[in-house]
């Protein structure tokens, strides 16, 4: 899996790597025990500071989706039984509730916002 970032983006570089790693699970492309890059070696290739990498891992692993192994580096995690676990029902509300006042604040219908999750929910499987 390539991990990418954009460093003109707005959206924090810690923020990317966690994007990047969650689509890489929810894809495929990453599976529960599968070992992500270390640290030193992903900041080094991307050209961006070890701390971000490390913030991003941390975030990942608080989130339920990395299980960290001290020096021994930082794996993919089992897929938990509740796939609201790591984020609790609220919280996955709140989250799709500001996305739905940032579409329609950017000019989206209900009915255009409902299609565009559908889709999106239909290409993960």
């Amino acid at each position: 899996m390539v991990i990418t970032v954009d460093k003109l983006s707005e959206t924090p570089l810690y923020l990317q790597l966690r994007d990047s790693v969650i689509t890489g699970i929810a894809s495929g492309e990453l599976r529960p025990g599968d070992a992500l890059p270390s640290v030193r070696s992903l900041a080094e290739d991307l050209g961006i500071n070890l701390h971000t990498v490390n913030k991003a891992y941390a975030t990942l692993r608080d989130e339920g989706y990395v299980i960290m192994l001290g020096r021994r580096g930082a794996y993919v995690a089992d897929a938990p039984a509740d796939p609201t676990a790591g984020m609790g029902e609220t919280d996955l509300t709140e989250a799709l509730a500001k996305l739905a006042i940032e579409f329609k604040a950017s000019g989206g219908t209900r009915d255009a916002f409902i299609a565009a999750a559908r889709h999106a929910a239909n290409n993960l499987d």
